[in-house]
């Protein structure tokens, strides 16, 4: 698994390439495939995010723009090789901080690509990355205690189980329970 980087007219993003996929920055035409996942009952089981409308997903682009613009993260359209315009899911780094070399992993994928291998090839190959050019020590996840796929992935790439915080976010009209993971460089295999 190679990483490359490109040069696009938005500015520096790195690009990169997995066996199968494409990782590329996420653009404003992206917008009808995030808001085909962050609308989709499956994918919104889970995360913390969702929306209703074309209109109301620009500012999940927004926060993208923002992440890039501030430099505390970086997200990038998942593509599958060949169709570097077609979005099917994102991943990346949020509130990276920079003294001490730590951030917050976050994913989704739509429900036809689910159980194929792809989150956790893709996430592999951007980790290879964060911990090599990112120049970060730690990564963070948390995850629903009941998103067991979510978990049985983050344990795939050499995340550790961490703790729970019990009821520590309200979501449908109820608290659930948060699993934090943690990956350390060191920790982290880059094959």
């Amino acid at each position: 698994m190679a990483a490359s980087t490109s040069q696009k007219s938005e500015g520096y993003f790195p690009e990169l390439h997995s066996q199968r996929f494409v990782l590329r920055q996420i653009v404003q035409d992206d917008i009808g495939n995030i808001f085909k996942g962050l609308s989709h009952p499956k994918v919104i089981a889970y995360y913390g995010i969702s929306y209703d409308s074309l209109i109301a997903t620009q500012e999940q682009i927004e926060w993208y723009q923002h992440l890039e613009a501030e430099q505390t993260g970086r997200w990038w359209a998942i593509c599958p090789c060949g169709m570097p315009d077609q979005l099917i899911g994102a991943c990346g780094l949020y509130e990276w901080d920079k003294d001490n070399h730590n951030a917050d992993l976050g994913y989704w994928l739509h429900p036809d690509y689910w159980r194929q291998g792809v989150m956790q090839e893709c996430l592999r190959t951007m980790l290879v990355h964060a911990f090599s050019a990112g120049q970060l020590h730690r990564v963070e996840a948390e995850v629903e205690s009941a998103n067991k796929a979510s978990s049985e992935l983050l344990l795939k790439l050499g995340f550790q189980l961490e703790g729970c915080r019990r009821e520590v976010a309200w979501k449908n009209q109820r608290y659930v329970d948060m699993n934090y993971y943690g990956l350390l460089d060191h920790d982290f295999q880059k094959k």
